[in-house]
């Protein structure tokens, strides 16, 4: 039977990343919750783990070689899981730069500029309209980048891959960016596929709880 992996999680677009692709693969794993607003993610035993203070990150007991293996990042979690299980990440190289592609795409944009349109929209104490507007006027024309892409394809990279499953959090989010759905049809359709598959829907409620008590915090500060 094959041990579960460690993945220290805090209910965020990231975070949800890994619960996706853990529930896709059917992957035994156990959590362990980083909270971020106490700042566990800069604890030693932490750090040792994620050098960058980061969530998320896992520790699969079953590694390559058979020997434990830590991994922080997102993105290298993803493309890490689908090695060890061949799934949602081809093996023929022109399949598989095609996902890379799009999952580097949210790692370096769609990623960063949800958080800093969410940030400054919905936590900033005092407002910068110059900082909100340019956020969301970016995570608008990314999301506009979605929605072509999607406008001849079910998925954005071939058959459902770990590059839908990095940027499904990210759409999920779209009310804390001041972005409504219904201007994007095509990604909006996408969403509605994607959020069906019952993996999804289990991965999507894991943290649930504990994420409203976090917005309520940070409502609650500002």
């Amino acid at each position: 039977m094959m041990a579960p992996i460690d993945l220290y999680f805090w209910p965020t677009p990231n975070g949800w990343k890994i619960t996706l692709m853990l529930e896709e693969c059917d992957l035994p794993y156990e959590i362990s919750y980083v909270d971020l607003s106490k700042n566990e993610q800069f604890e030693p035993d932490f750090l040792k783990i994620s050098p960058n203070g980061r969530m998320p990150a896992i520790v699969d007991p079953d590694g390559p070689d058979g020997k434990p293996i830590s991994i922080f990042e997102s993105g290298a979690i993803l493309q890490y899981l689908g090695n060890k299980t061949g799934k949602f990440y081809p093996a023929e190289q022109r399949a598989r730069s095609e996902v890379e592609q799009w999952l580097f795409w949210q790692m370096g944009g769609l990623g960063p500029m949800a958080g800093q349109a969410a940030h400054f929209r919905n936590y900033k104490a005092d407002k910068i309209e110059y900082a909100v507007d340019r956020y969301t006027n970016e995570v608008i024309r990314l999301y506009g980048v979605m929605d072509g892409r999607l406008a001849d394809r079910d998925f954005l990279a071939g058959d459902f891959s770990i590059a839908d499953m990095a940027c499904w959090p990210w759409i999920r989010g779209y009310k804390a960016y001041g972005i409504e759905l219904r201007d994007f049809a095509n990604l909006r359709a996408w969403f509605k596929r994607v959020g069906a598959r019952p993996a999804v829907e289990r991965a999507a409620n894991i943290g649930k709880d504990e994420f409203r008590e976090r917005q309520k915090r940070a409502q609650g500060s500002i």
